[in-house]
Formats: structure tokens, sequence, C-alpha cells
């Protein structure tokens, strides 16, 4: 494991506000705030409003503990293309108006790219944290997204040594790329409440520890089309168990739109939880449902299994283990009810098996590598020259998991 201690020396070179953090979503809200938190006066949060519902983003931000942004753009609601093409002119101006010294970007959304195309554009250093994860799936919009700043980013880091390995098939390596961790696991261990607080919690929302399952559902190939959408809450309501479901705002207006509420109201349908609230559930529940990326990493942590309904994932480093993939079709249904039959053993054998995303220090290590990027870029005159490559490489050996 790398020391904490040259990560946190690296920080006393960055002079505050020079750092900006460019978040559009709730999971990217999650998983940054460690980092953000690690920074300290050097970050500033520029949120695009991709999640522009108050459960999304205003009341989640206090919740997770990080300062309020200095700039909300409130591109939702627009059109993928109007979304990146909007933020892009938008970031643009801010950022020259902050003059950051680095611009750190995370995962796969339109935010992600539309702060990766800004910083680009203004030659500043860019940094993609959640680097390297690829589905192989190029129906998913994600996809696209991700493989863009990975190959516009300065620095690349990467949450495991599979997403590190992708990288390097596609000619990313050497000094561009840092193993880090991924910053779930700190998140996780931050906000979820302590057992006997999570039993109550369960307790007051009338449902028994074990006997339940937790849903959500929000992408794009499984809401916005009637089909997907009704056989996902039909093979849940089949199962004759309460199943908790957080409705994304998104799938909320899909189940209006395609006259699914009868159907829908026979779950227990929930606007989304706070960020702890969710993770006590999860915490309690038999099973997870979902085609959420993070839920993934997340039943990981707290040792349950998770059935994404997708076609294809980018976190292979559970299947098999925490998590199985299964397309919304007739036999999700089948597929639910075997997984709750053994949920009790499954319960007891992910109990013994360690997350695959790391340590608590992903944010130490990540922050760290922000410095030492800015460091160089500062001492060398050719931004992305061979030499800045070399010296990343090299500074590795602190940076490392």
């Amino acid at each position: 494991m790398a020391s904490q201690g040259n990560g946190v020396s690296r920080l006393g070179s960055l002079p505050p506000r020079s750092v900006a953090l460019i978040l559009g979503t709730r999971p990217e809200l999650i998983k940054a705030a460690p980092v953000i938190k690690a920074l300290g006066e050097s970050g500033v949060l520029i949120h695009t409003g991709q999640h522009f519902d108050e459960g999304l983003s205003g009341s989640f931000i206090r919740e997770l503990g990080i300062s309020e942004p200095i700039a909300s753009l409130r591109v939702g609601g627009l059109s993928r293309a109007g979304q990146i093409g909007t933020g892009v002119e938008r970031l643009e101006e801010i950022l020259m108006s902050v003059q950051p010294k680095a611009v750190v970007v995370h995962g796969d959304t339109n935010a992600t790219l539309s702060g990766a195309l800004a910083a680009n554009a203004l030659h500043m250093p860019l940094v993609h944290m959640e680097a390297g994860l690829r589905s192989f799936d190029r129906r998913m919009p994600e996809e696209h997204n991700r493989v863009v700043v990975d190959h516009l980013a300065d620095l690349c880091c990467a949450p495991t040594d599979v997403n590190h390995a992708n990288l390097s098939a596609e000619g990313i390596n050497g000094g561009r790329v840092v193993v880090t961790g991924n910053t779930i696991v700190e998140a996780v261990k931050a906000h979820m409440p302590p057992a006997a607080e999570r039993r109550r919690m369960v307790a007051d929302m009338g449902l028994t520890p074990s006997r339940f399952v937790v849903a959500t559902m929000h992408r794009p190939e499984n809401v916005d089309s009637p089909g997907p959408l009704r056989v996902i809450l039909e093979a849940l309501v089949d199962q004759g168990m309460p199943v908790l479901f957080a409705a994304h705002p998104r799938t909320t207006r899909a189940i209006d739109r395609f006259g699914l509420r009868a159907l829908a109201s026979r779950l227990r349908l929930i606007k989304p939880m706070s960020y702890g609230h969710f993770l006590a559930a999860s915490a309690e529940a038999a099973l997870l449902v979902s085609d959420s990326g993070g839920v993934q990493e997340e039943a990981s942590i707290v040792k349950r299994p998770v059935i994404v309904v997708r076609r294809s994932t980018e976190r292979p480093e559970g299947l098999g283990t925490f998590s199985q993939l299964h397309a919304p079709d007739e036999k999700l249904a089948d597929s639910i009810a075997t997984a709750l039959e053994s949920a009790h053993e499954t319960k007891q054998e992910l109990a013994k098996l360690p997350t695959p995303y790391g340590d608590r220090y992903s944010s130490t290590r990540i922050a760290g590598a922000i410095a030492a990027l800015v460091q160089l870029y500062e001492t060398h005159t050719t931004p992305g020259s061979e030499s800045i490559t070399a010296d990343l490489l090299e500074a590795q050996s602190w940076a490392a998991v």
C-alpha cells in the first residue's frame, strides 16, 4: 500500500482554488466527495446540473459534507448533444475565469465529456478519475464518453488492475496511468449507518431485514421504451416480497408516460433516498436489482448480491461473486426468484470476500497524483512532453495500490 504521507505533503504545493472538479450527477458527487475533502481549499466544485433534482444534487451535496459549487450550469433536461455542447461552452467561460492549474472529471457522464473537452480546448492539465472502465458495448453512450476522456486525459486514475490493462491495450500507459483504488470504498464507510441504526431505518419503512429487495433503474435502454420497463416491473412484482424501488426522476416520468403506474404501484415506489438511507436499505436487503454501475460497486462493500439488469457491464470485477448480468427479458423474474431462494447462503459466502475496489486511501492517492501532475507541468516548458510522462511514471511508487 502506498504511503499516505507523500501524497499529503505534495498537496502543500497546491494553492487555494487551483483544482477545478467538474461534476454533474449523484454518483459522481458520491465518489468525488472524498477527493474534494482531501484537496481541501485547493479544490473548487463546478456542477453541470445533469442531475438537477434536489434529491440528486442540492440537498445531496449538503449530505456529503462538501462545499457548494462555485457555479451550476443546469444543463439537465437537454438532449445529450445539448448537454455536451452547452456544457463545453459554459465551462470554457468558467474555467477561463477561475484559471485552475488542473481540471478533474469523473466517470463517463455527459458532464465528464464536456468538462474534458473544455479543459482540452484551454490546454489545462486534465485528470480522469475512474479511468479505464470498458463495457466494450458501443451501444452505450457512456462507453463513448469514457473512451474519449481517457485519451484526452493527462492523468488517468484507474480504480483496478483490470482498468489499467484496458488503458494499456489502447496505448494509454506509462506515467499517464496510476492505479488508485476506487473512492466508493471510502464513501460507503463514511456514510454507512451503524447496524442498530440500519435496522431501525428499515423498521421505520415497515420492512424486515433480509426480507425485501432494493431496486433502482435509470438507464435509457431500460426505461426509455415501454417493453423493457414493463418486463422489469413485472419481474419485481412477481416475487411476493416487498420491493423498495428508488425511482430516478427519469424512471418516474417513463412510468407515467407508458401507462405503467398501476403496475409500479404494486412496488414501494419512492423518490431517491439520502445516501445514508440507501446504504442502510442495501445492507439489510436480501437482494439488489439495478442497472447502476455504482450499485454494483456498493454491493461488493455491503456484501449483498446484485442482479445487474443490462447486457454488458464495465465493472467485471464482481461478476460471478457479487453480481450477475441479466437482460430485461422474460427470464428475469425466474432469475430474481432463484437469487432470493439462496439469498441467506449467498450472504454468508459474500461476507468472506473482499471488495475488488481497494482500500480506504484512494482519495489520498488521487489528490497526491493531482498535485504531482500540477508540479510537473509547472516545471516543464512543454506540457504533455515525454519528460512529464517519465516523471509521473517515477512518481507511481507512492501512488500505487
